[in-house]
């Protein structure tokens, strides 16, 4: 049977690629396992509509107790189920896919919890530390309608952009980050110096991880 085709909602950009790192991550899984898939673009404003409209998990929940729906979301109609699957949270998408869909494997065997804890300390120690330099640059590459939203929620990132000396402060940071990173890289360098991705040799999803943020 030919394989289902999955959706993935991403959030659309005046520039022609997709730009969210977060769903970046699933887009390399999807395409490093050769799954059929297409992508449903959704603008800033309609996230929470369209993810309620197709019975979508939030994300999280507020500490009022209030759902907070964001994207990746990817649903699977699996051929196997009278209802399609449907999932939010990168992590959670990934280990589904990878039980899913077995082929092409982007969890070598024995390395879930070493790859979770790098996949943490992409998120909070190397990529937060662009988010004040990236954020108001994000903020002028999306739609019209995208900037109105933020606007209209008195949260425009471009009303946070930095100053000389706090962006100068940023990039120290960011290349701190960017240097602690590439030594660990580096100690997979054997004497081949082929040995440039996190679990040496093999592709995986920590990889991912660093690329969606690159």
């Amino acid at each position: 049977m030919s394989q289902p085709v999955i959706t993935l909602y991403d959030v659309p950009s005046t520039i022609p690629q997709p730009w969210a790192p977060n769903i970046w991550r699933i887009r390399f899984i999807l395409n490093y396992k050769r799954l059929h898939y297409r992508t449903v673009w959704v603008d800033f404003s309609e996230v929470e509509a369209t993810l309620r409209s197709i019975n979508a998990p939030p994300t999280s929940v507020r500490s009022d107790g209030r759902p907070v729906y964001s994207l990746p979301v990817v649903l699977d109609p699996l051929r196997s189920r009278s209802s399609p699957v449907i999932l939010s949270n990168a992590n959670a998408i990934a280990e589904y896919l990878e039980v899913t869909y077995p082929a092409r494997p982007i969890f070598p065997e024995g390395s879930r919890a070493v790859q979770s804890l790098f996949v943490h300390y992409v998120q909070e120690n190397f990529a937060k530390p662009l988010l004040p330099i990236l954020v108001p640059l994000t903020h002028q590459t999306l739609p019209e309608r995208s900037q109105a939203h933020f606007r209209a929620a008195g949260a425009a990132p471009s009303q946070r952009t930095l100053s000389g000396p706090q962006k100068e402060q940023a990039w120290r940071v960011v290349k701190e980050q960017f240097d602690f990173l590439a030594a660990i890289l580096d100690k997979n360098a054997g004497s081949d110096g082929n040995g440039v991705v996190a679990m040496g040799h093999d592709v995986s999803y920590a990889d991912f991880s660093i690329c969606s943020v690159l």
